[in-house]
């Protein structure tokens, strides 16, 4: 008998899951059974993801590795190409990879970093999902965006980050409208701090000032710690699961109560 949290045969595209929250959300699909496409710019990240995958699942079945980098319009192609070609179909799409950016309205090149963040964290979603629908539909299938807390919350420095957010959170929302008479449900997650290598990245800085950032943001979130990777990848799971079947449209918020100041 099968539960409503089984994905066995399921196939889920995850975009930047070479790590964070994209890897730990392709792990805990494959741990369910899913055929899981592993894919980051990241070539090295992409194997190791995909070989935790293999271990997870029950049958051993391996993931697509596919390297892109899903600002480029070809290689989004080839990453939908790719698996259609090798699992004949597609279910679930997460558009997950995101770029984080502190900015001031003072900043000579604000331009570019505008284009850098919205190509990242809005353009390459709406081409990708244009690219998915059609397989979607045949399946009936889900799509999940991850979003941010502050898409909802606004925090200095953050206004590119978070109008990113926000356009991504809206677009999802008027997707949604347009897909739900196609049997597609559509829904955006809002983390809060997440402890992942996303920090540093974002605000190039060391792993252990990005641990003394989580520690501080910590002191902010009600139940006293900041998330973890999984914590969203459950969000994910349940959301793409048959026990939110009516559930489209909407911000899930995992975010532990931040209160940002």
């Amino acid at each position: 008998m099968t539960t409503s949290r089984d994905f066995t045969g399921k196939v889920v595209l995850i975009t930047g899951s070479g790590g964070g929250i994209g890897a730990v959300t392709a792990v805990e699909f494959a741990r369910l059974g899913a055929r899981v496409v592993v894919t980051d710019f990241r070539k090295d990240r992409v194997s190791v993801v995909a070989k935790q995958c293999a271990e997870a699942s029950p049958t051993g079945d391996k993931a697509l590795e596919v390297v892109a980098d899903v600002t480029n319009d070809d290689d989004c192609r080839r990453l939908v190409a790719d698996t259609i070609k090798t699992f004949k179909k597609l279910d679930i799409l997460v558009n997950n990879a995101g770029r984080g950016i502190v900015s001031s309205i003072w900043d000579g090149d604000i331009l570019d970093k505008y284009e850098l963040i919205m190509n990242t964290n809005l353009r390459s979603v709406v081409w990708l999902t244009h690219l998915c629908v059609e397989h979607l539909e045949k399946t009936k299938g889900n799509i999940v965006n991850v979003s941010s807390i502050a898409a909802l919350k606004p925090k200095q420095l953050s206004y590119l980050y978070s109008m990113s957010k926000a356009a991504l959170d809206m677009f999802t929302k008027c997707v949604a409208l347009e897909l739900g008479p196609k049997g597609i449900r559509a829904n955006i997650i809002n983390p809060g701090p997440v402890k992942s290598e996303f920090v540093e990245i974002s605000r190039n800085v060391t792993k252990e000032k990005s641990d003394e950032l989580f520690a501080e943001r910590a002191k902010i979130c009600p139940i006293g710690r900041v998330g973890e990777p999984l914590d969203v990848a459950k969000a994910v799971l349940y959301l793409t699961s048959d026990e939110a079947s009516f559930v489209t449209g909407s911000n899930f918020v995992v975010d532990g109560g931040v209160q940002y100041v």
